[in-house]
Parts: C-alpha cells; structure tokens; sequence
C-alpha cells in the first residue's frame, strides 16, 4: 500500500509516490513494506515541528539520530520525538563502552541525508539501527523519508522487519 498524503495542501491523492521517490521510499518498496507517503512545508528541522506541520502525536513521530560508537563506527537509535537518547543505554545495547552524538558532516556523509530529512532506510552506509522500545506500543509511527519534509506513515513492526534492527530500552525523558 503505497499512498501519498498532502497534508499541507489539505488533500490526499491515492498514488503511487514515483513523483516523491527517495532513496528510503524506493528501499521500503523493494522489501514490499507498505507504508504512506505525508508532506509538509519544512519550515525548521526536527521531529517537534514535524509533528506540529502534519498534526500528528509527538510521541509517535521517530526522530532518527546518529551516533557515533568510536573506531569509525555508527549506529542509529530511532526515538519518540518526545524522548531524549541516553546514550549509556545506547551505547549498552550497542555492545560498546561510550557513545556520543556524531556531528552533523558526519550523520549527512555516511547516511547520505540532509539532517532534518535523515531516514534509517536506503543510507549511503548500513548502519545498524536500535529502536526505541516504547514505539512498539503504537500501530503507526512517522518517520524521515528521506527529505525534508517528507515522513512515512508506517508499523514500528515493519520498520524492525525492513531494518533487522533490535529493540531497546534506550530513551530517557
């Protein structure tokens, strides 16, 4: 189920989203993970205004952030929008000793994605992803897709599915 959702322009079209493809919305196809395609007008980066342009819950809107796990390794942690990352936690689950947020260049270079428009799925590198357990408890989420402001509207199940990515208690509030 592929649909594209105008949400600034207050109508949805039943498309397939060929005209807004991505790096991550053509990886979600090919793994034949069905997912919405929601625009907005990107007016400031970050998961609160995503959630503020489009109307949906915070809480239920993933922010994608990169982390750096030391010796050139990454790692994504996939968080409620309303949560800050401990990075203890996360570096636990990642099996590593510390763990900080990487830089911007950094998160842009090695995922591929402007921040602001960072999406776990299509990175230029894989990268493993740690997602935030708490996002199990939601039939849907929104997260990145790869551009700014656009998000998909898809199960916390299909993202663990498309990303073989485990769940952790990761989040602090």
């Amino acid at each position: 189920m592929f649909v594209l959702k105008f949400i600034s322009a207050g109508h949805r079209i039943n498309n397939e989203t060929e005209s807004m493809s991505t790096r991550a919305i053509k990886f979600l196809k090919q793994q034949k993970i069905p997912f919405e395609v929601i625009t907005y007008d990107h007016k400031e980066k970050g998961a609160e205004f995503a959630a503020m342009a489009t109307g949906f819950p915070l809480k239920k809107t993933v922010k994608t952030l990169v982390v750096d796990l030391g010796n050139k390794k990454y790692g994504m942690a996939l968080m409620p929008g309303d949560r800050q990352l401990d990075l203890k936690a996360f570096a636990k689950a990642a099996t590593v000793k510390k763990a900080v947020m990487a830089d911007t260049g950094t998160a842009e270079r090695i995922t591929g994605y402007l921040v602001g428009g960072i999406s776990p799925f299509g990175t230029k590198q894989r990268i493993p992803c740690i997602m935030e357990h708490s996002l199990m408890n939601f039939d849907k989420v929104m997260i990145n897709a790869g551009h700014r402001g656009t998000m998909l509207l898809i199960s916390p199940k299909n993202i663990v599915k498309a990303l073989g990515c485990p769940i952790g208690k990761i989040a602090r509030k």
